[in-house]
C-alpha cells in the first residue's frame, strides 16, 4: 500500500522523482497534520481530492457568489493538506474571480494534485 517513507519519496513521473519543494502536496506538512498516521493521510488526501473536484464544478457554474465561496473553501482545504500550489492559485483567483486564465490555473493545480494523490494511493 503506502510506503513507510511517504514523506521522503515522491511517486515516479515522466521526469523521474521530484524534489520536495516541487511536489503538488507537501507530505511533510501533511504528516505533521495527521501526526504521522499513514492511513489518515490517505483518507484526508482522498477527501481533499473529492472536495477540490466539487469546488471546481462550483467555480465553473457561473454564479459569482457560489464561485467565491468555493474558491475560499478550496484555498483553505488545500492549505490544510499541504497542497500549497492549489492554495496559491485559489488565492490569486479570489482577487480576480472572473479571470479565465486564473480559473484555468486553479484547474491545472487541482488536476496536478489529484494525479499525485492517485499515484500515492496505488
Amino acid at each position: 500500500m503506502v510506503a513507510v517513507s511517504i514523506a521522503f519519496e515522491a511517486p515516479e513521473n515522466v521526469t523521474g522523482y521530484r524534489s520536495v519543494s516541487a511536489r503538488p502536496i507537501d507530505l511533510v506538512h501533511l504528516a505533521n497534520q495527521t501526526m504521522g498516521d499513514k492511513a489518515l493521510e490517505i483518507e484526508v488526501l482522498q477527501t481533499f481530492a473529492r472536495q477540490a473536484r466539487a469546488s471546481l464544478q462550483d467555480i465553473s457554474q457561473g454564479d459569482r457568489s457560489v464561485a467565491a465561496i468555493a474558491v475560499h473553501r478550496l484555498k483553505g482545504a488545500a492549505a490544510a493538506v499541504g497542497a500549497f500550489h492549489v492554495s496559491a492559485a485559489a488565492e490569486k483567483l479570489e482577487g480576480a474571480p472572473t479571470d479565465a486564465a486564473l480559473i484555468a490555473g486553479v484547474g491545472a493545480a487541482v488536476l496536478e494534485a489529484e494525479n499525485f494523490i492517485l499515484k500515492l494511493c496505488r
